[in-house]
């Protein structure tokens, strides 16, 4: 006999229940698109909330009353009529010496590379510029195939692909300021070099003057020697009570001095090729006259005012140099949070997945893409850290270029003015040395007995010693003027 059964039969579901089961789960699958689009947006308003120093621009650090000193100098500009911002052709006014500076400014090696560094980093800022324009890629590709010794069936693509990154946190923007940075630094480097090239061909120039005065005083020199080993042998000879002592003594003086026009006239040769060098030239002998001296106003300083200091190519290089590691610690900070992309893709083909189909017909496609760094080996981490010890080590250079920039001009001050000093000493030490030597050599000409060989001699090599000294002071009171220039930031 049958027996009942509880349980409740299964209904087969019907055409219209499958059809709402799939409108159910395209529901449910836009509803997942919708959340994670929603997710993706909150994660990235979430980020950029806690991001916003990677937006922050550089500012010249006021930590420190050095730094904050510089800072304030900046901001209040610049005197036109402090000597280290005066035209150089303002200061270098003799005109042969303005020639060669010209000559140098178009020629040197050194001017030449560190203008086209900053054709270099002005194309680098360029390239930075346009990278938040979309990339365009062309790839065309054709290929034939052939089954079983049929004839080769041919497809093609003609795809083109566009690509384009968000800048939402700021890798972009941190990269392009970092250009900027690199332009202006290079810019102050190439006013540095500038600088350094007018002030070595004005050194080299009055080293060479200087030289040619030594020259002209030894060779003088040497013919009255000369003429006094003589003087001493028809002395001898005339029975005055001079002996032959006095004759070699006076005959070592002689060679002595020619020993010294042999190391003069190397000196004068290696000038001559320095200068040749700094003026981009084959080695020559430059027409540069004996004896000059740098035609310049006196120069009073109570102080060196922080506004000259800031003034300084090699200082503001070093601020920029501050500022590019500065917004490359950004880029390192902007390296932990998403980047955001968008990309299209279309084209002409042939090629519909494995059908070949002719003719060809147009595709496309558009993505975008959220790539959020989770984990990379502590390569960010690393990498920030690195940044942040080379900004420090920025800060430290840049510090030290203005304590660096305040010792040049104090010590070219101090040079300046004892030179001063001491060029008067030696200028009254050679008037009575000449007279010395007259008074000595007429004593031993005409009064025998009144003076000896020995006083002779010891006059004359004092007498040569103070002139000597006296072209090495008015050259080094020059060159600290050309060093106070150049510490001034003068020629930029």
């Amino acid at each position: 006999m049958p027996t009942k059964s509880n349980s409740t039969p299964v209904k087969q579901p019907s055409a219209a229940g499958k059809d709402g089961g799939r409108r159910f789960t395209s529901y449910f699958n836009k509803m997942k698109i919708v959340n994670i689009a929603r997710l993706a947006l909150a994660l990235a308003l979430a980020t950029a909330t806690g991001s916003c120093g990677i937006y922050n621009k550089y500012h010249t650090p006021t930590d420190t009353p050095l730094t904050a000193a510089y800072a304030e100098a900046r901001q209040a500009g610049q005197d036109s009529t402090a000597f280290g911002n005066l035209l150089w052709e303002d200061v270098f006014t003799d005109p042969v010496l303005a020639g060669m500076i010209n000559t140098a400014l178009t020629n040197n090696t050194s001017m030449r590379n560190a203008l086209l560094n900053v054709d270099i980093a002005r194309a680098n800022l360029r390239g930075a510029k346009l990278a938040y324009l979309p990339s365009v890629v062309l790839a065309p590709n054709g290929a034939g195939s052939s089954i079983a010794g049929s004839d080769l069936s041919w497809s093609y693509q003609l795809p083109a692909q566009v690509s384009w990154e968000l800048d939402i946190f700021g890798k972009l923007l941190n990269g392009k300021r970092g250009a900027q940075a690199a332009l202006l630094q290079s810019e102050a480097y190439a006013c540095a070099a500038r600088s350094q090239i007018i002030s070595a061909v004005a050194t080299t120039y009055y080293s060479i003057s200087a030289v040619r005065r030594q020259l002209e005083i030894s060779r003088t020199t040497a013919v009255l020697w000369e003429e006094t080993v003589q003087t001493m042998r028809d002395l001898k000879e005339a029975g005055t009570g001079l002996t032959e002592a006095a004759v070699v003594q006076s005959a070592a003086n002689y060679y002595s001095i020619l020993a010294s026009i042999t190391d003069l006239e190397t000196q004068l040769h290696e000038l001559n090729n320095t200068m040749s060098l700094l003026l981009n030239t084959m080695p020559q002998e430059w027409d540069i006259a004996a004896g000059l001296t740098p035609e310049v106003p006196a120069i009073y300083r109570a102080g060196i005012p922080m506004s000259e200091l800031a003034a300084r190519p090699d200082v503001q290089a070093a601020e920029q140099a501050l500022a590019a590691a500065f917004y490359a610690t950004n880029s390192a900070r902007a390296a932990f949070y998403p980047g955001l992309s968008i990309s299209f893709s279309g084209g002409f083909t042939n090629l519909l997945g494995s059908m070949v189909k002719n003719p060809g017909e147009w595709f496309y496609n558009l993505a975008g893409s959220l790539t959020a760094p989770l984990f990379s080996r502590g390569q960010n981490i690393a990498r920030l850290q690195g940044a942040k010890a080379q900004q420090q080590q920025a800060l430290n250079n840049f510090e030290y270029s203005l304590l660096s920039a305040a010792a040049e001009v104090s010590s070219a001050l101090t040079v300046y003015s004892r030179s001063i000093e001491k060029s008067q000493l030696l200028t009254e030490q050679v008037f009575n040395l000449e007279r010395s030597v007259e008074y000595t050599r007429d004593l031993l000409l005409y009064s025998t007995g009144s003076t000896n060989y020995l006083e002779v001699l010891t006059a004359q090599q004092g007498l040569l010693s103070a002139q000597m000294n006296l072209i090495n002071t008015d050259l080094t009171r020059a060159r600290a003027v050309i060093n106070l220039y150049q510490a001034l930031g003068g020629g930029r």
